[in-house]
């Protein structure tokens, strides 16, 4: 793409009200806009971004059996009632009512619509076990707004839905999704700093987990074990006993966090009420249990760039980079042209700073956009031998020749 035709551009200055790091950074490199507190436009760059990391989750997801489907944001009460929860979680959700009075929510989560769906085509031990996920935006009337894009009240979630017949298959199911959220993570680049983490159950497990990784920018404090890489939320502490329940270890480390992913056991908490069964091998109705699994894509986002940064802006990490190359030319416009044609034949995403602007002004917005490889093709470039090459988490460049520049990206 070329960045002359990009129509957002980079602004020098964060917006005053904009306290989170992530926010200000991102809206800086325009990759996203704030319409209001808690509610942002994804840009070309942002939302190159979002699709990155979906990508990375359905791969992933679509690797341990889930099925993706696409579900109505819009819901209505009678579901809600079923489960009792259209008063109990009446602060956290926007409602709205059509010409004929009928009233509806603006789902904050989908239990209300996956389990009387599964219900329509779930009869048998022989549909089971089945999983089903989507992206898919979610309304939360969110109180505490202030932290970016990290804490929405509109937001783009990986839901993920599990349906078994035994608590033994329940558990091995829960499994797989833990090693797929900790490869998605891997290849988010934030593995290192993302410890899977004890929480509070609820009602129907004595634990659930999260996947909290270490920034500043978290709201919560998490207890490290250093033995074995897990993590023991602030929360419940004292419901293990300092003591970490992996591996016994005691628990001394603390350190602010991000949560970036949940898993819950709900059992039947959600197909009792929505009566959801299936015969078992002896033609017997058993209830369905159920596990859920979440992964908010902004919030994912916004934790990278928590992470990755420096003084002078974003370092993503390749995989999850609007692009692999930010082209720079210096006046070479014939011979950039031709690099960049060459590199989007090889495949390379790049991104080509075409625009008569100076070259301070070209450096500085690269490094504010943070794509992992830079490549400044000048007219002391061309004398020493080829094109500028620089990774942005790097501090020196180097010469190389034109016609390895595929081969070196690569």
């Amino acid at each position: 793409m070329k960045q002359s035709q990009l129509f957002t551009k980079t602004q020098k200055n964060a917006p005053k009200d904009e306290v989170s790091l992530n926010a200000q950074l991102l809206i800086r490199a325009g990759f996203v806009d704030k319409l209001s507190a808690g509610i942002y436009t994804l840009l070309p760059l942002g939302l190159r971004v979002i699709k990155k990391i979906e990508n990375i989750i359905r791969e992933e997801i679509n690797s341990i059996g889930g099925q993706e489907i696409f579900m109505p944001s819009l819901h209505p009460k009678e579901n809600w009632e079923i489960t009792n929860r259209w008063k109990s979680l009446d602060e956290d959700m926007y409602k709205t009512k059509d010409s004929s009075d009928k009233e509806f929510v603006l789902a904050p989560t989908h239990e209300e619509v996956i389990i009387p769906l599964a219900k329509k085509f779930i009869n048998s031990y022989k549909d089971l076990p089945f999983s089903a996920y989507q992206f898919q935006n979610k309304f939360r009337k969110e109180k505490r707004a202030k932290s970016g894009i990290l804490r929405g009240r509109e937001f783009i979630m990986k839901d993920l839905y599990s349906f078994h017949l035994t608590e033994e298959d329940l558990n091995d199911y829960y499994e797989k999704v833990d090693k797929a959220y900790l490869r998605i993570f891997e290849r988010a680049g934030i593995k290192e700093k993302t410890y899977k983490t004890f929480a509070s159950g609820g009602t129907f497990s004595k634990y659930s987990h999260e996947y909290q990784t270490l920034t500043q920018a978290g709201e919560d404090i998490i207890y490290i074990c250093e033995k074995c890489h897990t993590a023991v939320n602030k929360e419940i502490i004292a419901d293990v006993e300092n003591k970490c329940p992996e591996c016994g270890e005691k628990l001394s480390k603390t350190e602010k966090a991000v949560e970036v992913g949940n898993i819950f056991k709900n059992k039947d908490k959600y197909t009792l009420p929505f009566k959801v069964t299936a015969k078992n091998e002896n033609s017997e109705d058993i209830l369905l249990l159920t596990g859920c699994y979440g992964i908010g894509l902004q919030r994912l986002m916004g934790t990278i760039v928590e992470v990755f940064n420096d003084e002078r802006g974003i370092i993503w990490p390749e995989t999850v980079a609007p692009f692999k190359v930010h082209l720079i030319s210096l006046s070479q416009n014939e011979q950039a042209q031709e690099i960049y044609d060459n590199l989007v034949k090889s495949g390379i995403e790049v991104l080509y700073d075409d625009r008569e602007i100076s070259a301070g002004e070209k450096f500085a917005d690269s490094d504010l956009i943070g794509i992992p490889y830079r490549i400044v093709i000048s007219k002391k470039s061309l004398e020493n031998g080829g094109v500028e090459i620089k990774k942005r988490n790097e501090k020196e460049s180097r010469i190389i020749k034109i016609e390895d520049i595929a081969k070196e990206i690569k």
